[in-house]
């Protein structure tokens, strides 16, 4: 029956013209477009013909490949199923790179979204090497990127690079006046990114993490360990117990002081703000509740008051 209405709408809407442009131009979807908002924004450029079409479209794509977001190559004298093999096959595909993730995690996004094989993905997790860097942990800026499906991984880092550095050199400027190294901004910013119930706690964390610094504590971040124990195996953020206290690693700030050696995870921009502007508090200590609501307190006593009776 849908091949039927395939059929019919192509004959009705899609008669071959000699007067319009053969040679195809490219179309590009918003980044966060719905299928029927992608479909809209093509009818009212011309190459859909009626949205009496969309329903074959939408069946199509739900039977078949289904409709991506990206570049479209397309000719106004395109029948039907020549758009929707472009819909479903963009040159290039929006990709959705989301806060908190670590490099290994956004190139398992790029790997399901570009068809990447495993020799990409260990390209791009390695790219630090290629481009003489200790590490890029962090430098991946979340974000959404139009990627061409042939693009080189290596390729892909640098463009992503060059977002953070553009974004990153906003917060600097609307930072406070005290002056932060932009890799411990950094470092930090990733910390708030993984153990902040949302954005509203991030600058009392940032405060709270920078008292420990000052005060020579230890930070004993469970994030942390969660980013020394993760792997493909077990899950990137694995659940911390307390034994985990004990894991031999540089990242294990129960063990060692100061910070982690490099960030360790791709913090957005509100975290980065949190870094370099940290909320006035005398708290040491903090924790979320079962309803994410952050309790803090100045002294391990208080806190353990605090956690006795929400828990």
């Amino acid at each position: 029956m849908a091949i039927i209405a395939f059929a019919i709408t192509a004959f009705l809407f899609y008669p071959s013209t000699k007067d319009v442009p053969r040679e195809p131009l490219e179309v590009v979807s918003s980044a966060t477009a719905s299928k029927t908002e992608i479909l809209d924004e093509l009818y009212e450029k011309g190459y859909i013909k009626s949205k009496l079409s969309y329903p074959v479209l939408l069946i199509l794509s739900t039977f078949y490949k289904g409709i991506k977001r990206g570049v479209y190559a397309l000719t106004p004298d395109m029948n039907l199923w020549q758009i929707y093999l472009q819909l479903a096959n963009p040159q290039a595909r929006w990709v959705r790179v989301e806060e908190g993730l670590r490099k290994e995690e956004v190139a398992n996004v790029l790997a399901k979204q570009l068809g990447w094989k495993d020799t990409d993905k260990e390209k791009f997790v390695n790219a630090h090497l290629a481009l003489k860097r200790d590490n890029l942990e962090g430098y991946y800026f979340p974000e959404n990127y139009l990627i061409p499906l042939d693009a080189d991984p290596l390729s892909i880092s640098k463009k992503m690079i060059q977002n953070f550095d553009e974004k990153i050199a906003r917060s600097r400027k609307s930072a406070t006046k005290t002056i932060i190294n932009g890799e411990t901004a950094l470092t930090i910013a990733s910390i708030i990114q993984r153990e902040a119930a949302g954005k509203s706690d991030m600058n009392l964390i940032s405060g709270i993490i920078w008292n420990r610094l000052f005060a020579g504590m230890n930070l004993q971040i469970d994030a942390t360990l969660q980013y020394a124990k993760g792997n493909e195996k077990n899950g990137w953020w694995p659940s911390v117990s307390p034994r985990d206290k004990k894991i031999d690693s540089p990242y294990n700030t129960y063990q060692h002081d100061g910070l982690p050696p490099s960030p360790i995870s791709n913090p957005g921009l509100a975290a980065i703000e949190a870094a370099y502007n940290p909320q006035k508090t005398a708290c040491l200590f903090y924790f979320h509740d079962a309803n994410r609501k952050i309790h803090c307190s100045k002294t391990y006593a208080e806190h353990k008051a605090l956690v006795e009776k929400y828990y």
